[in-house]
C-alpha cells in the first residue's frame, strides 16, 4: 500500500457483521478520515471508497473519488458506481467566514451525500459523524468541565447541531442507524497534506526552531501551559467508529471519546521536546500565524536537505490551528463515562501517542530522521 493508507493497526474481523463492509469515507484526506479509511481498509474483505475534493491515487481495496460534495449533480455522477455501501463515515468540512455561512455550507455537504447514498445503497446500515469541542463552546472561552453529552446546547448557529438534527430527522423510518462522536481536545494523527493537525504543527515548528538554532519554546501563555488538556488519537477514534458500526448500544447515540487521560502542557511539552531531541525554554506567547509566515524558505531547505516528502508549506501545517490550540487558557476536559458504559473500553496514554506519531512521521519522511530523542 502507499503511504496514504499505510501503518495502521490491523483489524481482521468485526463481530456481528453480516458481510464484509463497504464503506464510504467522506473527508478521506483529513486526519480523522484518513485514519478511518486506513483501518477499514485492513478489515478482511472490506471495500472502501475515499471521498475528497483533491484527487489521490487509491490502492488495494481502496477506491479514491475526487468529488465536491457541495455540488449535488457532481455528487450524483461521481458516486454513481457506489451501489452497495453498508457504512458511511462523514468527516468532510468546508471553512466559511461566518458561523451562519459555515452552518449552511456544511449542512449541504451532509445532505447532498445522504441524498445520493440513501438512494443508491439500500443495504446502508450505519452512519457516523464527528463533532468536537465547539459543541460545548470551547471556541468561545471557558466552558463547563468535564463536558457531558447531555449538557444543554449553546446559541445557534452551530453547524454541529444542524448536522445532527438533519441526521436524526433522516433516520426516522430507515433501516440504518447512526452514531455521533465528539472527540476531545485535538485529534492527533498522521496524514499527507492536511494542515489542521496538531502533530504537524508541533513537528514543523520544532524542525524550523532547530534549523534556526532555537529551543522548542511553548508558543502560548502560562494560563494555557498550566491548564488541563486532552487529546484524541485518530487511530483510537477510528476503532471507535468500527465498533459503533456494529454495536447495538451505539445506535442513534452521541458519545464523547478521548484517549482517556488528561495532561498539562507544562509537563507534556518537555517530554515532546525530548522525543524530538531538542531543548526547551520558558513559554512566550506569540502568534504562530504571524511569526511563521516568513519561514517557508527555512522549511523548504529542510525538506531538500533531509529528502522529505515535498508537501507545499501551506499544505503541511495550519499555523492558525496551532494558535487556536495554544491559545485556550482554560481546562479542556470531556467525560467519557457514557461510551465506556456502552462497551468501548479502549484508552491510550497521550505521551505514548505523541511518541508513536513522531516516529511515524520520521518513517513517512515527513520529519527529519535526525529529530529523535537520545
Amino acid at each position: 500500500m502507499s503511504d496514504f493508507i499505510d501503518s495502521g493497526e490491523r483489524v481482521e474481523e468485526v463481530a456481528g457483521q453480516d458481510r464484509p463492509p463497504t464503506v464510504i469515507v467522506a473527508g478521506a484526506q483529513g486526519v480523522s478520515g484518513n485514519a478511518v479509511l486506513r483501518q477499514y481498509a485492513e478489515l478482511l474483505g472490506a471495500k472502501v471508497y475515499g471521498l475528497s475534493r483533491r484527487s489521490v491515487e487509491g490502492s488495494g481495496n481502496v477506491r479514491q473519488i475526487a468529488v465536491d460534495l457541495l455540488n449535488l449533480d457532481e455528487t450524483i455522477t461521481k458516486l454513481g458506481e457506489v451501489r452497495d455501501a453498508t457504512h458511511l463515515f462523514f468527516g468532510a468540512y468546508v471553512e466559511r467566514r461566518t458561523a451562519a455561512e459555515k452552518t449552511t455550507a456544511n449542512v449541504v455537504l451532509l445532505r447532498n451525500l445522504l441524498d445520493v447514498v440513501e438512494k443508491n445503497s439500500p443495504e446502508l446500515r450505519h452512519i457516523t459523524i464527528y463533532q468536537g469541542g465547539k459543541a460545548y463552546g470551547s471556541d468561545l472561552g471557558p466552558y463547563k468541565t468535564p463536558a457531558r453529552e447531555d449538557d444543554p446546547r449553546l446559541m445557534s448557529p452551530n453547524f454541529y447541531y444542524d448536522q445532527e438534527d438533519l441526521l436524526r430527522e433522516r433516520q426516522k423510518g430507515q433501516n440504518w442507524n447512526f452514531t455521533v462522536f465528539r472527540p476531545g481536545g485535538a485529534i492527533c494523527g498522521v496524514s499527507l497534506g492536511t494542515p489542521m493537525n496538531l502533530i504537524s504543527v508541533i513537528a514543523v515548528y520544532a524542525a524550523i526552531c532547530r534549523e534556526m538554532g532555537l529551543p522548542l519554546r511553548f508558543p502560548g501563555p502560562e494560563s494555557v501551559y498550566r491548564s488541563l488538556y486532552q487529546a484524541t488519537s485518530a487511530d483510537l477514534l477510528a476503532r471507535a467508529v468500527i465498533w459503533a458500526g456494529e454495536t447495538p448500544s451505539a445506535r442513534n447515540e452521541l458519545f464523547n471519546v478521548t484517549n482517556g487521560d488528561t495532561f498539562r502542557w507544562q509537563h507534556m511539552w518537555p517530554r515532546i521536546a525530548k522525543m524530538l531531541g531538542m531543548e526547551i525554554a520558558d513559554p512566550v506567547p506569540f502568534s504562530l500565524t504571524t511569526y511563521m509566515a516568513d519561514k517557508e524558505s527555512v522549511w523548504d531547505a529542510i525538506v531538500k536537505r533531509e529528502k522529505l516528502q515535498p508537501i507545499p508549506y501551506e499544505q503541511a501545517v495550519s499555523w492558525g490551528f496551532g494558535d487556536f490550540v495554544f491559545g485556550q487558557g482554560f481546562d479542556n476536559v470531556s467525560s467519557t463515562i457514557k461510551i465506556r458504559q456502552a462497551g468501548f473500553q479502549e484508552c491510550l496514554d497521550s505521551e505514548a501517542m505523541f511518541a508513536g506519531l513522531f516516529e511515524r512521521l520520521r518513517k513517512m519522511r515527513l520529519l527529519p530522521t535526525t529529530m529523535c530523542g537520545s
